[in-house]
């Protein structure tokens, strides 16, 4: 078996409502059942135990197995053994689909939580199936142990971990950035990032400050709070000098350091200084030297103003049994599935070094004595959780005026997100110089300790910091408005965009031509897909979105935002069929449907009451439906408004909003884009926009305005049935590139009065040949005379293939060869039809390119110009 593509779906998807991987893999050669491999099955089953376990399509536990028993497909068995290599390594995951898609080839789908961990987790079940067929060995312990090994790399730590799951959970979209601990909250202009545990709100002079003992301890005796006698020591004589001032022991640690690398406690002579000091050096130029404050050491954690969580922290240490060595009980303590590298895990592993040696060498221990049973034996005098301490909870024993204090150290260094460390006797009394003092202040405090304790109640911190960055009754989002469809969408989008911006809003729009922030375009192209919906969302100007959504973007890699609050399908036609799998307008409904599948429960899904496909589409539609219809009589919508729902139609010449009432708001006649009514699927189109907008709760009277102010033209809708007036005749442009738009086009463009309709037409040459040959049809039977030419990207296709399709078309459609003309470069053939247009001629050029051909047409315009001008100069020279 060969892997051919990976393809990951990191949003919403036609698959999964949860993010999946698909990889294609070919099984190369004639299926083999599992029951006809000599030992595969047990093989397998003693690799991976938790197989048994799986219900598979029998739906109890044990029915995979019994499939393997059976003899199933070897593609099958690699989806389940995706999922339990991701069970193994620590992610619960479920869902998984193999399918075969022609010949030896086979999708396999399967949901994944780190993408990292799913991509490493499909090529080895591949590796494994391979090597079981072929009756090898392999070490499956080592391979999942390196991939363990990058996913502690690239793994959220479990403070940054509680935080998404924490915004998740209140309904905030959480999109990670980059590969480190940075989190976007929320989209637009409300969205937060936050780092670990620093806020977008937290001062980066007061992180600077935090990371600089020295100046912390200075402001914090300004403040008048306790902290230890000290000063800093420039060399190791120093350093013995200011130790011997302060009286033993005393603590030395470097200036800015953090995780408690290079601290050291409990320094009681001169030789253990020189020790300590040249340690804590190699983790900061400056040392300090202080005096040594007896008592438990505390995390108080302050955020926003209020103590959330207060633990007490233990250093590292195991308990001796009478039995094993300090080294054997390090090895034991580490196999607690509760200790992981770094910050995988709620503690981490206890780790040997010079510093732990010098911690048992002041016990009278080295790593191979046995402690007696019972006996703690500390291997870390600094209580850090990353060096394997532990914490016990103490939030509901803290004193008050030790709450104030903490509150008021965080306030004097600037920091919205502090973890405050006290060193006394016991927290439940107020701290005092006498008994207590606190030691340093940290700017981006774990709080996997409080979440996580060894002993005592968890503290949901993560809440508390979601809930500042977010307090209650605040936003998290935008207004989103995701529009798809065959025909119609890029208009649609841009009305609605239009709309809202006459409403106020700073919106932020992606359409085939770009991406839009309030009107300027920041990204030219074909801009449909979820990676720029991503970037539209992730600009902190905008207040709304609208976002244009193809099918391709959906196909390649899902959607690229969570949930809209309005989803529209404008209508479902012929098009792009026969690619990725789409061979029928089902197919093609059911990608589409994906928009008005992802819609908040409070949101809308407009669908259009006149189209076949819409009854299909309505059983997906979540949230409330919104049908738009060009009749007042569709029974769809009379029955949709029978049972309390909401409708827009065309009533009487007027289009109406039914909501418990019947709302006019506008006459067709007054709407700029139906050109008097004339162009009818543009009233379709200003229907569903209408429906959008009402959907985001904008005023009908700011509906009417802005659907009357928006024109069809360059500027608002470009390359969108634009007319341009060439003095005699008229040129319409639009993009009309499948049956139904080019017909929709060639329908509004026969009632513009034109003496002949001339067509410039051509298709993309990924379309069937059935579907150009239609094109070719239509167009025959539309224009009077025709153009054909052929796109740049000829998509496969050899040059004038596709022309020869389109002219065959047209002779069936009733076109005479004679009035036909074949000119394959698009701008060529535009600047043909205009030099022999006639007056009072239409030409209809649906284009592949938009830009060069307006270019042509302001340079034909212009020569016209400077021709009549010559011509007129003549006249006045030989009168």
């Amino acid at each position: 078996m060969k892997i051919k593509e990976i393809r990951v779906y990191r949003g919403r998807n036609v698959y999964s409502h949860r993010p999946v991987i698909k990889m294609t893999v070919d099984i190369e050669g004639e299926e083999i059942p599992t029951k006809d491999i000599p030992g595969f099955n047990e093989t397998l089953l003693n690799l991976l135990p938790g197989l048994k376990k799986h219900t598979c399509s029998y739906g109890y536990e044990g029915g995979f197995a019994k499939r393997l028993e059976e003899g199933t497909y070897l593609p099958h068995v690699t989806e389940h053994i995706i999922l339990e290599l991701q069970n193994v390594l620590g992610y619960d995951v479920k869902f998984g689909r193999a399918r075969n898609v022609e010949g030896s080839l086979y999708n396999v789908i399967f949901e994944y939580s780190l993408e990292e961990c799913g991509i490493r987790a499909a090529k080895l079940a591949v590796d494994l199936v391979n090597k079981l067929i072929r009756g090898e060995k392999i070490d499956l312990e080592e391979k999942l142990e390196k991939i363990s090994n990058i996913i502690a790399e690239v793994e959220l730590g479990p403070s940054t971990m509680a935080i998404k799951m924490e915004a998740l959970k209140r309904g905030i979209p959480v999109t990670r950035v980059g590969n480190g601990s940075i989190l976007r909250l929320g989209y637009g202009k409300y969205q937060k990032i936050i780092e670990g545990t620093i806020s977008q709100n937290t001062s980066c002079i007061a992180v600077d400050i935090a990371s600089d003992k020295i100046l912390t301890k200075k402001i914090l005796k300004d403040h008048g709070l306790p902290v230890p006698e000290g000063d800093v020591a420039y060399n190791e004589e120093e350093a013995i000098s200011i130790a011997e001032e302060l009286g033993y022991p005393v603590v030395i640690k470097p200036y800015n350091g953090n995780q408690g690398k290079g601290v050291h406690l409990n320094i009681s002579n001169r030789e253990e200084v020189v020790i300590a000091y040249r340690n804590a050096k190699n983790y900061s130029d400056l040392v300090m030297v202080e005096k040594q404050i007896r008592g438990r050491h505390y995390r108080v954690l302050v955020v926003g103003e209020k103590v959330v969580a207060v633990a007490e922290r233990i250093p590292a240490h195991v308990i001796g049994d009478g039995v094993h060595t300090v080294k054997e009980l390090i090895e034991i303590e580490n196999k607690n599935p509760l200790r992981g590298n770094g910050h995988e895990k709620p503690l981490t592993k206890i780790t040997v070094d010079a510093v732990s040696k010098m911690v048992l060498q002041k016990q009278g221990l080295t790593l191979d004595d046995v402690p007696r049973k019972g006996r703690k034996v500390f291997l870390r005098e600094s209580a850090n959780l990353s060096t394997g301490g532990i914490a016990i909870d103490r939030t509901d024993e803290i004193h008050p005026h030790n709450i104030e204090i903490a509150v008021r150290a965080a306030k004097a260094i600037g920091l919205d997100i502090a973890g405050i460390d006290i060193t006394m006797e016991d927290i439940r009394k107020p701290l005092s110089a006498t008994n207590g003092a606190i030691i340093e202040i940290n700017a981006s405090p774990g709080i996997r300790m409080h979440h996580y304790p060894s002993k005592g109640k968890p503290r949901n911190v993560a809440k508390a910091i979601v809930d500042m960055l977010f307090p209650k009754g605040s936003k998290a989002t935008i207004p989103i408005v995701s529009i798809t469809g065959t025909n119609g969408k890029t208009t649609v989008t841009r009305m609605v965009a239009h709309i809202l911006k006459t409403y106020g809003y700073t919106v932020g729009m992606t359409t085939t031509d770009g991406i839009y922030i309030d009107d300027k375009c920041i990204y030219k192209g074909d801009n449909t897909g979820p990676k720029s919906a991503r970037t539209c969302l992730a600009d902190k100007n905008i207040d709304a979105a609208v976002l244009e959504t193809a099918r391709g973007g959906i196909l390649r890699e899902g959607l690229g935002y969570d949930l809209a609050d309005v989803g529209v399908i404008t209508n479902i036609s012929e098009d792009h069929l026969g690619i990725d799998g789409i061979n029928t307008l089902e197919d093609l409904a059911f990608v589409k449907a994906l928009v008005v599948e992802a819609v908040k429960d409070d949101g809308y899904s407009v669908l259009n009451a006149d189209d076949p496909m819409t009854p299909y589409l309505a059983k997906k539609a979540k949230g409330k439906i919104i049908y738009f219809s060009m009749y007042d009589n569709n029974l769809t919508v009379k029955r949709h408004i029978e049972n309390g729902g909401i409708a827009v139609y065309v009533k009487e010449g007027v289009i109406v909003i039914a909501n418990g009432q019947i709302v006019p708001v506008v006459r067709i006649e007054e709407i700029p884009a139906t050109l008097g009514g004339k162009v009818l699927h543009n009233i379709e189109n200003s229907l569903a926009a209408i429906a959008a907008s009402y959907g985001v709760k904008v005023p009908i009277n700011i509906i009417a305005k802005g659907i009357k102010t928006f024109y069809p033209d360059t500027t608002h809708n470009p390359g969108r049935f634009n007319l341009f007036n060439i003095g005699s005749f008229r040129v319409l442009v639009d993009y009309g590139h499948n049956v139904e738009g080019i017909k929709k086009v060639i329908e509004a463009a026969r009632k513009l009065d034109a003496n002949r309709l001339i067509g410039v037409i051509g298709v993309p040459g990924d379309r069937m040949d059935s579907s150009i040959f239609k094109v070719g049809e239509v167009c025959g039977g539309g224009f009077d005379f025709i153009y054909i030419k052929e796109d740049e990207d000829l998509r496969g296709r050899k040059q004038g293939e596709v022309a020869k399709i389109l002219e065959e078309g047209a002779i069936k459609g009733g076109m005479d060869k004679k009035n036909i003309k074949i000119i394959l470069k698009e701008t060529e053939a535009l600047k043909a039809a205009m030099h022999s247009a006639e007056a009072g001629d239409l030409i209809v050029v649906f284009y592949e390119k938009y830009e060069p051909l307006v270019k042509v047409i302001e340079e034909f315009v212009k020569n016209r110009q400077i021709k009549n001008m010559e011509d007129e100069n003549k006249v006045r020279a030989y009168p």
